[in-house]
């Protein structure tokens, strides 16, 4: 595999980003590698390549020129910067508000949520649709609004049939 900047040498350093859903892949030599500061530990930021270039600088300015330390395990924002991960739990509380912009940029939010089976999706979304249809039809039936109720019943029924065909894992 050759290197993606000069494209003569072999690839030594293979770094991998990965920004929403898209991976990018880097392949660099060693002379390329270098040169970008990734194998000068004082030079090179993880956190900078993987958050986006000023990732850093960020927990920086929300610092407002104090530097945050850990009082856990002295994890400072120059570690951060250097390893692009913290000391211990507490930092997450110590950093939380610089991170917390960081990570809004970076993903949907500053909460993981995870992923779901598409099937137990469907099931889900399925059966808090049937939960909504069938709170409507309570307050039709309260509002004497039959057309409505009649509406919502054959609606049940039908999201009930597609709930039922769901395959279950």
């Amino acid at each position: 595999m050759q290197c993606m900047i000069c494209k003569q040498n072999e690839a030594k350093v293979h770094l991998t980003q990965i920004v929403g859903d898209k991976m990018q892949k880097v392949d660099l030599c060693e002379e390329c590698a270098k040169a970008k500061g990734v194998n000068d530990p004082a030079g090179f930021s993880l956190a900078d390549l993987l958050l986006g270039l000023g990732a850093s600088k960020e927990i920086e300015e929300t610092a407002g020129g104090e530097e945050l330390k850990c009082p856990r395990c002295s994890f400072s924002q120059a570690d951060f910067k250097k390893s692009g991960r913290f000391g211990c739990s507490e930092c997450y509380q110590v950093f939380a508000e610089p991170l917390e912009g960081l990570l809004k940029s970076m993903h949907k939010g500053p909460r993981h949520v995870g992923k779901v089976p598409q099937a137990l999706q469907k099931s889900r979304d399925l059966f808090e649709r049937l939960k909504n249809l069938q709170k409507k039809l309570e307050k039709a039936v309260t509002a004497e609004n039959f057309e409505e109720a009649a509406t919502l019943r054959d609606e049940i029924k039908t999201v009930k049939e597609k709930l039922n065909q769901v395959p279950t894992t």
